[in-house]
């Protein structure tokens, strides 16, 4: 990842060990995935043994992690970077 945008320059660290707290973020992804896998295996699949719920979550969790990554970056970023989207920006800064 390049340290900041080629287009507006705009860091994509702030301060050293920033997206340490985006590791929280990631949990909560987790946790949320594990209780709704849970929910929906126990309720369409009748309750099925523990492998397949423990099979089941380690897929989506593995097919998920590259979106989860990234997305908890963005929101850490977003949330305590200082920075907002602006969708007029590149009108504003066209050559």
């Amino acid at each position: 990842m390049p340290a900041e945008c080629p287009v507006c320059g705009q860091a994509f660290e702030p301060e050293p060990g920033f997206y340490f707290g985006a590791m929280y973020i990631s949990f909560g992804f987790a946790v949320g995935t594990f209780a709704v896998v849970g929910i929906l295996l126990y309720y369409l699949a009748g309750d099925p043994p523990t492998w397949v719920y423990v099979v089941a979550v380690a897929i989506i969790t593995l097919i998920s992690t590259p979106l989860v990554f990234r997305y908890s970056r963005a929101l850490m970023l977003y949330l305590f970077g200082g920075t907002r989207y602006d969708p007029k920006w590149t009108a504003r800064h066209a050559h």
